[in-house]
């Protein structure tokens, strides 16, 4: 039990779960991962790499199935149909995208058998049923563990020796087993430590975060700023730099060290000054953005907003559009040659 900011809360560290003891507590356990995108493909191959009983069930001869043989799942062997994969694992790893999640459920749950575990990284499906209509099946554990980054991250910070924080949660235990048994999944995909949710408040923070500061919000202030310095006659180049370079290079990861105040502690008496002045009214003009923001998550409009654009036969296609447009935007382009005069990216 630990004390993050005057509260105190149960975490569950790596140490707890060494691999021989993971090894003999799943070794009489299929686990099934369902889906092979950034989360699928990233606990898949920590659960293979930490020496795991885990079979991959992705649609035969899709993008998804030629990757994973790619990277050395074999056709009947340990990669499989989504239904064969189901069917076989008693642990089943649910990690298709959530539009696919609701599309897919009524072929999936015949497999999910009383005695089975069924294991989420999103609170999305089951919080929302009403738009999903996946619900937890009888007799059945269904457990949580959502890595805090992407597929990628997980599986990158794995091969270093590192560990991704994730939280878990338990929505129904009918073994009397389902807590014990989400912390050491936690452990065996290459989580760092875990700490205690539930279902509803996973899905809550995990949306608002995406919609706001980690993706939305971000990208909102970068273009704004950017767009103000440009107006006044500053070059892309000093714009950028002031906007994103700075931040990533340079401040994000002294907070990401050791906190915002140590991050103005490394920065100069003007800076400091600046920021300290401005802060509250950057604070006080998001609030209400953020606060309109988790009401549209917890009503369920965003839930049904991505369910129905994602569910579109030509979203990949308009998904490419939009990403295109960012892509050539006069701010991203002139990062990218930004970024290419960093000398690590720039040896003869």
């Amino acid at each position: 039990t630990l004390n993050f900011g005057g509260s105190q809360e149960k975490v569950y560290e790596r140490s707890d779960w060494p691999k021989e003891k993971l090894l003999d507590y799943f070794k009489n356990d299929t686990i099934a991962v369902l889906g092979y995108g950034p989360q699928g493909h990233g606990q898949g191959l920590n659960l293979r790499d930490n020496g795991l009983n885990v079979i991959v069930g992705v649609r035969k001869d899709g993008r998804s199935w030629k990757k994973a043989v790619a990277e050395g799942w074999v056709p009947g062997k340990n990669l499989f149909s989504i239904e064969e994969a189901a069917n076989k694992g008693n642990i089943v790893f649910n990690l298709l995208s959530d539009a696919a999640q609701r599309d897919l459920w009524p072929t999936i749950k015949p497999y999910i058998t009383p005695g089975k575990t069924l294991y989420f990284s999103h609170g999305f499906a089951i919080t929302y049923k009403d738009q999903t209509h996946v619900e937890a099946p009888q007799g059945v554990d269904v457990v949580l563990c959502a890595p805090k980054g992407s597929g990628a991250t997980l599986r990158t910070l794995f091969l270093e020796g590192k560990g991704l924080n994730s939280s878990i949660a338990v929505f129904q235990d009918v073994s009397g087993k389902a807590h014990e048994r989400v912390v050491a999944l936690g452990v065996a995909i290459g989580s760092g430590y875990l700490y205690e949710t539930t279902f509803e408040k996973e899905v809550y923070s995990d949306l608002v975060g995406e919609r706001g500061i980690l993706m939305g919000a971000i990208n909102g202030l970068f273009r704004a700023q950017y767009d103000v310095l440009r107006a006044q006659g500053h070059s892309p180049s000093e714009a950028f730099n002031e906007t994103v370079e700075e931040a990533t290079q340079s401040l994000i990861p002294l907070i990401g060290a050791k906190g915002m105040d140590w991050m103005y502690a490394n920065c100069s008496v003007t800076a400091q000054r600046g920021a300290l002045d401005w802060h509250q009214k950057f604070y006080d003009a998001s609030l209400p953005v953020f606060k309109d923001l988790y009401e549209s998550v917890k009503n369920g409009s965003e839930t049904k907003r991505a369910l129905d654009k994602n569910s579109q036969p030509d979203y990949r296609e308009s998904l490419e559009i939009e990403l295109a447009e960012i892509r050539e935007s006069e701010i991203w382009r002139a990062g990218e040659t930004v970024r290419s005069l960093r000398p690590e990216n720039n040896k003869k």
